[in-house]
Order: structure tokens, then C-alpha cells, then sequence
């Protein structure tokens, strides 16, 4: 999907300071040969280049780990990006790395098709039609808007999509615009995390928390890892590389169970467990069957920590039948969860699924990490408890080398404060994936299916903010649909996207404005998972052409609004990074943190801190420091589950049959289960625009050779992706890979429909569902099913 072609401002048509650099830089690339004393004594005296400055710098989009950027400025321009040298690396607490996205950065910052000036739409919303205005144009048209829409539907009708292109840092404009909306009304604010919100919604119900998470670090002698569809390295997650290839070079094993024999498993497994997606719970309760028949489970930690497990530790007024024994030996429904029985479900043999339970058994403690894609499913939440329910009869919870449930770490140590927020006097939330809904017809999202705080929506949306994120139709499920509701103006009236590139959602602006790069701006990042630093990231170079930071042009919306003075409190970016460092000093005090300027000088801190298990207390001493459940105890049965009486939300977790699953009747129209990966080069949809990065990795279809075959489909050739929400059309990889049954393509690409509505980008969204999850309303993206038949040669 090409650019627009924004209107010429004066003196585009020339050579700019950008190409004379190019140039320059390519001609001072080639080798020069000058014989000695034949130099002309006329020609000028070759002027001295400019110093090289570099500066330690990093993004701050919301990526796995905030990676070191040393950035090379050279008059006013970035010309390389480097790294921390080897010898600057801490083996403690390993800063991270540029990777090859961080390596990508200056081929983003400075494309050509980044976007120039503030624009408004011209055409119907979706065209990507779009005229060239000033700044004072446009930052009326958004204060008379909300306004003019505050005033006619009240502040619920105003929205805040996500924004994943800027939250991996402490300040951003999402922020600051929720603070304007907040000081003029509020808004509606939406929950659940896109990337692990199943996950955080089902863990509480086994232990009473979501934080759940231990250090890395502490899995430094652990024997056995099992990578439950977690794929580190293609992702970049946090410091997780770092700790993972230590221990395989000091003799950890590695299994990986995914459909998809993905970088992770060919960098560390030695040994690759693929089965059918939504099946994950069939292969636990195997497991569970195998490892309590063959008592591998710890008698001793189940008899003091659980409830749940036999009927004699069931809680109160629930009927007999219900505990985790009487489901796994078929006590009331006949059926005893044997290997064999899972094989039929999962593909899995049943030896292996044997072999497995055994090892995860009998090697202590060892470690099961589940990933965010098994509970990105219909059936997300049952896989998220799954491995809870295994982590605890293995007695792998609260001790050193074990881990108690999915991936989510245990967050920095260090954090920054947050003295920017203003209370939303709007009370009712929705579910992200409610926010189609609630500006198609508000009276669809109900307390049951999403909304929080509230009986009914006030309004629909009416104005949204999309400041840096390709969620609105990009990264959305089911985009032919979302688009309809988009295209329809007497819906949502006005929406404001604020980014670097046309992207698809961006196409769908009444009001298009150019956002700076962080290259161009003030922030901290913030590292996930176990990175206990932080790193300032610093302004390198002016923006080009009209670009402006969203908080920059927020001041002159909050100006026309009459509350600049409370708004911006006075504030330049910068000072506002500087408070916000102050106030996290003052939060910190016993850490003894640089003052900002100590922080410029030297902008990476660190707080080594010593590594921590997940619910050690609750373990070594549970009458003190019982689990934050009602019984106090790790439930693998939950009373508040069975009491919502749900058939999807079962308060055993275990294998129910999913919607789009393998066993769905839909299977005779659409055999195929598509699944989509995280690939290295993009983080979400973000770099997509960025030609290195797409030279990393093609966007292609892969297909097992069975399945190839059987479509005569061959390598290379263009296939055709369709169910009855879309049709996607790029070329196949015919590989081993992935396991029959499964296709599977990187997530992010952009949509790029042709005039049939075809896709041609790649994007797995037109055929996703936006069916959401019955537990924690959240997103289901990776449970769909396809067919997939050739197309022609390219």
C-alpha cells in the first residue's frame, strides 16, 4: 500500500539537506586514489567532516525489551545505529542489545513516505483522500469537535483506541490526551490487555493473582524447561534470550510444544512436541492422567497447599464429581483422559504425551512457561489455568527453578511515576474488543459480554482518538467488518490519527497529523519483564518538514479549550521527562538515583536485585502468608467459576471442544486451522513500512507439504486464504514446518485490499473473528478456520 502523495511545500521539488547527505555519504563510502603530488593546487581545500556524536538512546514502542540504541549524529542527522559493545555488557543484568529491529530504526525514521503536514480528508473516510492544512487548522477542527460532540452526546462518547506504537515508554501523547479529555469531561475507557489480558483474567482464579511471574534468573539450574507455545527469540522478549541460551549451554533441556516449528524451537529444543491449536488443555489433562496414574504428583505439597484435587479437598456445597481426580479417571462422564484419548484430539501420540508428563514429573523442580499465543484463543483462559493446574500437582509452585503460570515475568524493579494522570469522571469501561460495538449500536455492549461500571453506554462513539496505533483497522479482527461500521460517518464523526506512516488505520483519519519519531522527541523507556533498568531516551535530531509530538500540539488544542495553563502545567516535553524522573527519584529514594542531569549524562540505571519466585511466602509458610484466594489455598478448583455456571468457563479447567477448533462440524467447509507468530522483524504492525525489515522476513502463507499437496499447491506459488469473513492472497511456503492441519503467516502485515476487497498484504485479520473470550471478554484472533486452494505462479 503506497502513500499518499502529500501536496509540495515550498522547496520540496528540490534537492533537500536529507539527499545532499545521502550523496555525500555514498561518495565518502567509495575508495579514493590520488597519486602523491599530482593534487591541483587550484582546486579548494577539502573542509574537514563534522564530529560524530553518539548517543545511548532507545524506542519506546511497546516492544519485548527495551534494547540499547547507540545512535551516530552527525549534523543534526542520524547516520548508522550501533550497539553497546560486548564490553560494556553486565552478565548480571544484561542491558539488551539492538536486535535486528533496533538495527532497522534509521531506515524507519527516515523513509521517504513518513508523513509531512497536518492534512484533513477530502474524500470518503477509508479513501485515503486527504488535503493539506496548517496546524492552527487542525487544531481547531479537533477542539470544535469535541466540543461540538461533548456538548450533543456527553463525554462517554468519546474514545481512546490502543496505541502500541508509543507505550513501551513513561510519557507519550496517549497519555497526555486522556489527561486533556479527562480535565474536559472524561471518556470511555476500555480494559484488557490485547497481548496477555486472558491470561491475567484466569490466573487469579488458582491463585488469587495475576502477578504470578518469577525473575529468570532463578531458573539457572533448572534441568527441564517446557516452552508451552512461547517463541522468545523470534519475539524478543525482554532479557529472556539472555537467560534461556545460558542455561542451554550449561545443560538445560528445552521442549517446545507448537504448532509451528518455529526459530525458538530450532535455536534451543531438543525436542518439538507440535498439536493442533485449542487442544492444548486435551495434552494437559493427559499429562495430568499420566503423572497422578503413575504417582510422579507431590503428594505431600497437594495435601498442605491445594484444594480441589481429590473429594477430599473439594470446598463446601459443590456435588461429588466435580474434583480434578473424578474428571481425569472418567468418574462422571466415563471418560478417563488418557494419552490415547488425547492423541484423537490433539495429534500429539500418545507416547509422547506420556514421555512428556514423565519428564516434567521426575525432573525437579522444572519448569512449564506457557506463551501469550495459546490463550490469545476462544479457549485462552481454560489453556492459561491448564498449566497452573500442572505447575502445582508437580510441586513446581513457590520453589526456586519451578513457575507457577504463564509467561508475564515479574516487571522491572524500577518504575517511573506517573504525576501526569487526572481522575476520568466517566465510569463505565468496555472491553477493547467491545469498542466496534459501542460505535455500531452502544445497547449491544452489555454488562454481559463486556461492559464494566455501568448498566448501558450513554452514547456511542462518536469522536476517537488513534494517536500511534494501527488498532483501528489493521490490527482489529474481522477489519470487513470494523471498516463498514468506520465508513459509515453517521457513526463515529470525527477521528483524529496522529502517526508517522499512512497506514490502514490511518486511512480511515478525518484528520491525518504527522507524529515524531522518537528519535525526534523526550521519553524513558521502560523494560518488560525481568530488565531492572531504565533508559533515557533522548531527542537526537530536530523533526523535518511540519512533524510535531502529540503532546506538542495537545498544548494548542488545550489552548483553544481554555485549559492550557492546567493542561501543560507549563511544561516544555523535556521538563515534563524530567519531572516525571524526579518524582520516580522521590519513589525510589532508597536507591539512590542520579538527578536528571546525572541521568543525561549517564542514561541507562540499573537496580541489581535479588532474584525472586512467585509465591515462595505463600509456600514455606501458608498460615502467614495464605494464597489471596478464598480458601487460601491453590485452587484448581474454583468455587466462584462453578458458580457462574458456565459450560466454556468449566471451574476445573479442562479440554472443552472449541468454536473454529478442530472438531467444529465448519471443518468439512473450511479444514484448515490458520494460526499467525510474532515475527523478528516488526513489533505488531509497527516497521512494517521499514524496506530492511521486510527484506528479514517475506510475508508468506505456511503450509505442510500433506497439505500442499493434496491442494496441488507448490513452493512459491500464489494461494488464495478465505473463510466467509475475507479472502487473503500472497504466496505459500511449502515446509515441514508447521504440522499438517495448521497453516499459519506472520501477524502485523497491512491490509492492502485490491478493488474485489481482496487482500494482497498478508494481513491474518480479514479472516480473524472478533468472537471474544467468555471469561475475561478479551480477544480470540488466533481461533479460525480456513481453506486455502492455489491461485497462480508469481
Amino acid at each position: 500500500m503506497k502513500p499518499l502523495t502529500q501536496k509540495d511545500g515550498p522547496g520540496e521539488g528540490g534537492l533537500t539537506r536529507r539527499d545532499f547527505l545521502r550523496a555525500t555519504s555514498a561518495l565518502a563510502a567509495a575508495p579514493l586514489f590520488v597519486q602523491a603530488g599530482t593534487a591541483n593546487a587550484d582546486e579548494p581545500e577539502v573542509q574537514p567532516q563534522a564530529a560524530e556524536k553518539i548517543v545511548p538512546t532507545c524506542s519506546t514502542f511497546d516492544c519485548g525489551g527495551k534494547c540499547d540504541i547507540r545512535a551516530h549524529v552527525r549534523e543534526g542527522v542520524v547516520t548508522r545505529i550501533s550497539t553497546c559493545p560486548d564490553n560494556e555488557v553486565d552478565p548480571a543484568m544484561p542491558l539488551m542489545r539492538a536486535c535486528v529491529r533496533g538495527r532497522g530504526y534509521r531506515q524507519f525514521v527516515y523513509h521517504p513516505d513518513r508523513l509531512k503536514y497536518p492534512m484533513k480528508r477530502v474524500g470518503k473516510r477509508g479513501e485515503g483522500q486527504f488535503e493539506r492544512i496548517s496546524w492552527d487548522e487542525a487544531t481547531t477542527l479537533i477542539a470544535d469537535n469535541l466540543r461540538r460532540i461533548t456538548a450533543k452526546y456527553g463525554p462517554a462518547s468519546r474514545f481512546m483506541h490502543t496505541d502500541t506504537a508509543v507505550s513501551g515508554g513513561a510519557f507519550s501523547g496517549d497519555k497526555m490526551a486522556r489527561r486533556l479529555l479527562n480535565m474536559t469531561g472524561g471518556y470511555l475507557e476500555s480494559y484488557h490487555s490485547v497481548s496477555m489480558g486472558n491470561t491475567a483474567a484466569a490466573t487469579p482464579y488458582t491463585y488469587g493473582t495475576a502477578a504470578s511471574g518469577s525473575s529468570l534468573d532463578t531458573l539457572s539450574d533448572t534441568k527441564l524447561v517446557i516452552l508451552w507455545g512461547h517463541n522468545p527469540n523470534e519475539t524478543i522478549f525482554g532479557h529472556t534470550n539472555h537467560y534461556f541460551q545460558q542455561m542451554k549451554r550449561n545443560g538445560t533441556r528445552f521442549i517446545v510444544v507448537d504448532p509451528r516449528y518455529s526459530d525458538t524451537v530450532a535455536s534451543l529444543a531438543d525436542q518439538w512436541v507440535p498439536l493442533l491449536p485449542t487442544t492444548d488443555n486435551a495434552l494437559m489433562d493427559a499429562m495430568m492422567f499420566v503423572i497422578i496414574s503413575e504417582n510422579l504428583h507431590d503428594s505431600a505439597f497437594i495435601a498442605r497447599h491445594v484444594i480441589g484435587f481429590d473429594e477430599n479437598t473439594m470446598p463446601e456445597g459443590v456435588p461429588a464429581g466435580e474434583s480434578l481426580m473424578a474428571y481425569l479417571f472418567g468418574e462422571k462422564d466415563g471418560v478417563k483422559k488418557t494419552p490415547e484419548w488425547a492423541e484423537r484430539i490433539t495429534h500429539v501420540p500418545a507416547q509422547t504425551i506420556r514421555q512428556l508428563a514423565r519428564d516434567y514429573a521426575t525432573t525437579r523442580p522444572a519448569a512449564l512457561i506457557q506463551g501469550w499465543g495459546p490463550q490469545r484463543h476462544i479457549c485462552g483462559e481454560r489453556t492459561a489455568r491448564g498449566s497452573t493446574l500442572l505447575a502445582t500437582i508437580t510441586g513446581n509452585v513457590g520453589v526456586k527453578g519451578g513457575w507457577a503460570a504463564g509467561y508475564g515475568g515479574i516487571g522491572n524493579r524500577l518504575f517511573c511515576a506517573d504525576p501526569y494522570s487526572v481522575p476520568n469522571p466517566v465510569t463505565a469501561k468496555i472491553s477493547i474488543m467491545n469498542w466496534v460495538q459501542a460505535c455500531d449500536d452502544a445497547a449491544k455492549v452489555t454488562p454481559d459480554n463486556g461492559l464494566k461500571d455501568a448498566e448501558t453506554l450513554s452514547s456511542n462513539i462518536k469522536f476517537i482518538f488513534n494517536l500511534a496505533g494501527n488498532y483501528l483497522a489493521n490490527q482489529n479482527p474481522d477489519i470487513n467488518q470494523t471498516v463498514k461500521v468506520l465508513e459509515d460517518e453517521s457513526k463515529v464523526e470525527f477521528i483524529v490519527v496522529s502517526d508517522l506512516f499512512l497506514t490502514p488505520s490511518a486511512r480511515y483519519a478525518d484528520l491525518l497529523l504527522p507524529e515524531t519519531s522518537f528519535m525526534e522527541r523526550w521519553n524513558i523507556g521502560e523494560t518488560w519483564g525481568t530488565g531492572n533498568y531504565l533508559l533515557l531516551s533522548q531527542k537526537l535530531v530536530e523533526p523535518e518538514f511540519e512533524r510535531r509530538s502529540d503532546y506538542d500540539w495537545l498544548r494548542d488544542v488545550a489552548r483553544k479549550l481554555g485549559i492550557e495553563a492546567r493542561f501543560s502545567e507549563g511544561r516544555s516535553e523535556k521538563e515534563w521527562i524530567a519531572h516525571i524522573w524526579e518524582k520516580t527519584r522521590e519513589a525510589l529514594a532508597d536507591h539512590d538515583l542520579p538527578d536528571f542531569a546525572g541521568l543525561c549524562r549517564n542514561p541507562h540505571v540499573y537496580l541489581k536485585s535479588p532474584p525472586y519466585v512467585a509465591f515462595e511466602e505463600n509456600i514455606r509458610d501458608p498460615d502467614n502468608h495464605p494464597f489471596p484466594t478464598p480458601s487460601g489455598k491453590i485452587e484448581l478448583f474454583s468455587k466462584r467459576l462453578w458458580e457462574m455456571q458456565h459450560p466454556e468457563i468449566p471451574a476445573l479447567s479442562h479440554y472443552v471442544p472449541a468454536q473454529e477448533g478442530p472438531q467444529d462440524t465448519l471443518r468439512a467447509k473450511y479444514p484448515l486451522q490458520l494460526i499467525t507468530w510474532k515475527g523478528k522483524n516488526r513489533a505488531n504492525s509497527t516497521q512494517y513500512a521499514n524496506p530492511w525489515l521486510q527484506e528479514v522476513q517475506r510475508q508468506q502463507l505456511w503450509i505442510n507439504p500433506q497439505d500442499a499437496q493434496a491442494r496441488g499447491i507448490q513452493q512459491g506459488d500464489s494461494v488464495r486464504i478465505y473463510n466467509d469473513r475475507g479472502v487473503v492472497q500472497i504466496p505459500a511456503e511449502v515446509t515441514p514446518r508447521v504440522m499438517p492441519g495448521v497453516v499459519a503467516m506472520q501477524a502485523g502485515a497491512w491490509w492492502q485490499p485490491d478493488a474485489d476487497g481482496v487482500d494482497n498484504g498478508g494481513c491474518p485479520n480479514v479472516l480473524t473473528s472478533a468472537r471474544i473470550t467468555p471469561l475475561a471478554k478479551g480477544n480470540a484472533h488466533q481461533t479460525l478456520l480456513v481453506e486455502v486452494t492455489k491461485h497462480a505462479s508469481v
